[in-house]
């Protein structure tokens, strides 16, 4: 067996109303006086409300910063820090998505250590501490709250992260009636998003391991089953758990086993158009699994009876298809647009997306094939149609 290093959250609530019970954790933190980050949009529909008057209940003086947005700026993580220093808070939590905590994840870094936020991109930059740091995610997909990952966008259509075991929460709270009122357009999105997690995960180049792979292969099992039902079913619990516990293993496995070129596509798509990141990923899925098929056939063969839930015949090329196929339905079910043309991407643009795809050398390199600028370009033309 191949050596491997596997790093994870230290703890992790899972359970319905477990948001409300955030003092406790923080007390056992020794946190009196946290700020709380989230999102104006969660604030506007009554969802933060009673955490902090949950905390408040208990005795402690929460600080909020609600100005998160999605894909947020370096003026916004100094902005909150800048509150957070003014207010001499002594923890951080966030309650929201992954941008809320991703901003959460810098701001405890930045509160916690004399470094500027300009030093912690890269990997392993973080030299000092942080503050205490409870992540609460309101939705199923992005995983944040337990990788050790924080984008923040640095430019008009740039971003940079920040990599280090540092930013890994104290506690990750999965508590899903937080995620019951989520529209079906964020859940398709986001939830798709977390399958990508465990489908690249499972087949990364250089870190694979079988924690990782064990954790991809739950994740896609519980999300895969539960996405339609949550989709079209907003208000079913069961389902909601579900999916905020795939989505949790499915960060967990690639915090460990890095994700690859789906990803990589996905991010441009992101900065030049806007599209979520969720979204993003699926334009592009299929279209990679396809390019990916001549060397990760037989990983793609152990993950389609996965996904379709039942047994696939076939040879491992046969199964690989299956896959791709049965993502490309699971797309059109849960309503998502299936090709970067339908998402109003240019096609005048994609030499301009593929060139900046070619930047993401970091995700590139744990794909499975090599990427090539013409590769990228011909994923790109073919996602653009629909087919490959």
């Amino acid at each position: 067996m191949q050596s491997f290093e596997f790093t994870a959250v230290a703890r992790i609530i899972n359970g319905v109303g477990s948001a409300l019970e955030l003092a406790a954790q923080c007390r056992r933190l020794g946190v009196e006086r946290p700020l709380l980050v989230t999102d104006p949009g969660l604030m506007s529909i009554g969802l933060i409300q009673p955490v902090l008057a949950a905390l408040e209940k208990e005795g402690l003086s929460p600080l909020v910063f609600d100005q998160v947005r999605e894909d947020p700026p370096e003026a916004t993580v100094l902005a909150a820090a800048e509150l957070a220093r003014r207010g001499n808070i002594d923890g951080v939590i966030a309650v929201g998505g992954g941008s809320s905590m991703d901003v959460a994840k810098v701001v405890a870094v930045l509160l916690g250590s004399q470094q500027t936020l300009s030093e912690l991109y890269g990997v392993d930059q973080v030299t000092g501490g942080r503050l205490p740091l409870i992540l609460v995610p309101t939705t199923a997909g992005t995983g944040s709250e337990v990788t050790p990952v924080a984008v923040i966008t640095t430019g008009e259509t740039t971003k940079a992260g920040v990599s280090s075991p540092v930013l890994l929460p104290d506690v990750a709270v999965l508590d899903a009636s937080l995620t019951l009122g989520l529209p079906a357009s964020i859940t398709a999105m986001t939830g798709v998003d977390a399958m990508v997690h465990a489908i690249e995960a499972y087949t990364s180049r250089h870190k694979k391991n079988p924690l990782s792979d064990n954790l991809a292969v739950k994740a896609l099992a519980l999300l895969s089953r539960n996405i339609r039902t949550a989709v079209h079913e907003g208000g079913n619990r069961e389902a909601r758990e579900n999916m905020l516990l795939g989505a949790c293993l499915a960060g967990q496995a690639f915090a460990n086993a890095p994700v690859g070129a789906v990803h990589a596509l996905a991010y441009p798509l992101g900065g030049h158009y806007h599209i979520p990141h969720g979204l993003s990923n699926s334009l592009v899925l299929p279209c990679v699994l396809e390019f990916n098929a001549s060397h990760a056939e037989e990983l793609y063969a152990e993950l389609a009876e996965v996904v379709i839930g039942a047994p696939v015949a076939g040879s491992a090329s046969a199964k690989s298809a299956a896959l791709t196929a049965a993502l490309r339905q699971l797309v059109d079910d849960v309503k998502l647009p299936a090709t970067l043309q339908q998402a109003g991407v240019k096609e005048s643009d994609l030499e301009m997306l593929a060139s900046d795809a070619m930047l993401q050398q970091r995700l590139l390199m744990n794909n499975p094939r090599e990427v090539s600028y013409e590769d990228a370009l011909s994923i790109y033309k073919a996602a653009y149609g629909g087919g490959a």
